[in-house]
């Protein structure tokens, strides 16, 4: 189905069947995924429905695996309330006008907490300076740059990641996030965060698990892509470790 938000694969990464988490079907596209690629919807006492991004609701869920314009093509054609009267049981299901918008919010705060967890637990680098120093030395796995990052800032440290990692006219960079300095610097607790690097492997793999989910909503993914982190490196783990 068009719009679905199936999670791409990484540069350099092996998708194995060890992954050992349980699949769920979309309701929109039929698709089967895993539960840790789709986005949960869940059904409040007073029958609205509302995203559960973490999946921790209680009761059923419906999950979804479409992308924010195919859901909201959906909700318009009246598609997304049957398939959420079907997957519920019931037909008391509120569908808010704004669902989309609150699943790309959801999806977004999900993914800056995730940076903040990392940061707090020290897996991050902060500040020009000391992140091309790091990145020359090979030890960044994952660059991020805020939206509103400088293009000169961007090819610097760019440039720099690519020396560490041995890859000098690769083309290789860092990824550009949807959000400005301002937000990121909210959710770190910290002032001016233009730019943020991680140099833990497991922890990369955690914040481009959830980037990925959040890009993928909004039509993004294909950008994650390229930005060629090596996060698929990393042992299996729990991507929801932490949240």
């Amino acid at each position: 189905m068009k719009g679905r938000t199936r999670l791409r694969k990484l540069p350099n990464e092996t998708l194995t069947g060890d992954r050992h988490t349980p699949e769920r079907k979309c309701i929109l596209s039929g698709e089967h995924a895993a539960r840790d690629d789709l986005v949960r919807l869940a059904l409040s006492p007073d029958g609205e429905i509302a995203p559960d991004v973490r999946a921790r609701a209680p009761g059923r869920g419906a999950w979804i695996g479409v992308d924010r314009p195919t859901l909201e093509a959906a909700q318009a054609k009246g598609r997304l309330r049957g398939a959420l009267a079907r997957a519920f049981k019931t037909n008391d299901v509120a569908v808010p006008a704004d669902l989309g918008a609150r699943i790309e919010a959801a999806l977004r705060q999900a993914a800056l907490d995730r940076l903040g967890l990392e940061a707090r637990a020290g897996h991050l680098v902060l500040g020009s300076e000391k992140i091309e120093v790091a990145a020359r030395r090979g030890d960044v796995v994952l660059l991020l740059h805020a939206a509103d990052a400088s293009a000169e800032g961007r090819r610097k440290l760019d440039q720099a990641f690519r020396v560490g990692a041995g890859e000098e006219g690769s083309g290789r960079q860092g990824l550009v996030l949807p959000v400005p300095r301002t937000i990121l610097s909210l959710a770190l607790g910290r002032e001016n965060v233009v730019h943020i690097a991680i140099v833990d492997r497991a922890a990369a793999a955690r914040v481009t698990h959830a980037l990925r989910r959040w890009r993928a909503f909004i039509g993004r993914d294909a950008a994650l892509e390229a930005a060629s982190a090596e996060a698929a490196g990393a042992p299996e783990m729990n991507l929801n470790e932490g949240i």
